[in-house]
């Protein structure tokens, strides 16, 4: 499965980098780091009962797909789509950082964050506690943990971390199990997040959110990710309960992605 060939090459990226130095300077530079935004606060501000709030990913690659867009392969202008998201109205957005399988690179979050006042997810395979360290120290307001890729113990210490450098927490979840683990191990999760996109056969189907939100406390903010490609799609999520969106491939390949994003919002006449 992608997952565990991801995790595995994670776990052996972070060998090289177990350095005391390394980690000291992450530190004084998180030290020194401006407060993070809230996401958490900002998906909830904006978000209306027709329109979940948007956190719009600036993605260059999926192991699936590869290249998203074929001028990727010459230039991936990842400042210009972050300031379209945010010039059309994203509430936040989630930057792919791992290079091997996406293409990714923490400078693209740093960059976006020194450019723009806008909330931002490390969108990263988390396995170790350098990643947090290094996550704020370029700029992330909020960290992404998958329900699947950590045991129990991982999501409970790799929470407070996160909480301790002051950044949210997005729990992916994929079924019934997962959420469980979640609702029952981390009650004051605030963010959590139901991927429609089946981690085997890499197909998505939005009837999982419309499933899992059911389960769902109303202290919860629920995010849907994957899959998400036209209006009909957001309505459909919104009524079912969902309080925001994570949404990447539909925009990216998008012919206009400022149109796109106001197609999503309902804003488009």
């Amino acid at each position: 499965m992608i997952l565990d060939r991801i995790l595995e090459h994670k776990k052996a990226e972070l060998r090289h980098k177990q350095s005391r130095s390394y980690l000291a300077d992450l530190k004084a530079i998180v030290r020194d780091a401006p407060p993070p935004l809230g996401f958490a606060v900002a998906l909830e501000a904006t978000r209306t009962d027709a329109s979940p709030a948007l956190i719009a990913e600036v993605k260059k690659a999926s192991p699936s797909l590869g290249l998203l867009r074929e001028e990727f392969a010459e230039k991936f202008d990842y400042l210009s789509i972050a300031r379209t998201y945010y010039e059309h109205g994203a509430s936040a957005v989630s930057v792919l950082t791992d290079k091997d399988f996406f293409k990714g690179d923490l400078q693209y979050l740093a960059d976006i964050k020194k450019a723009l006042p806008i909330p931002a997810l490390d969108k990263e395979f988390m396995v170790g506690e350098i990643q947090f360290y290094e996550a704020r120290a370029h700029g992330a307001d909020a960290v992404l943990l998958i329900v699947a890729a950590l045991e129990r113990r991982q999501l409970i210490d790799f929470y407070a971390l996160a909480t301790e450098l002051g950044m949210d927490s997005l729990f992916e979840t994929h079924h019934e199990r997962e959420l469980d683990t979640v609702l029952e191990w981390i009650p004051t999760a605030r963010l959590v997040g139901i991927n429609n996109r089946d981690l085997k056969t890499f197909t998505t189907d939005l009837n999982v959110t419309v499933r899992l939100a059911k389960r769902m406390p109303a202290d919860k903010v629920i995010v849907s990710e994957s899959g998400i490609r036209s209006r009909a799609d957001v309505l459909k999520l919104a009524e079912a309960g969902i309080h925001a969106m994570l949404v990447g491939e539909s925009l990216i390949k998008s012919d206009d992605i400022g149109k796109k994003v106001e197609e999503l919002r309902g804003m488009s006449a």
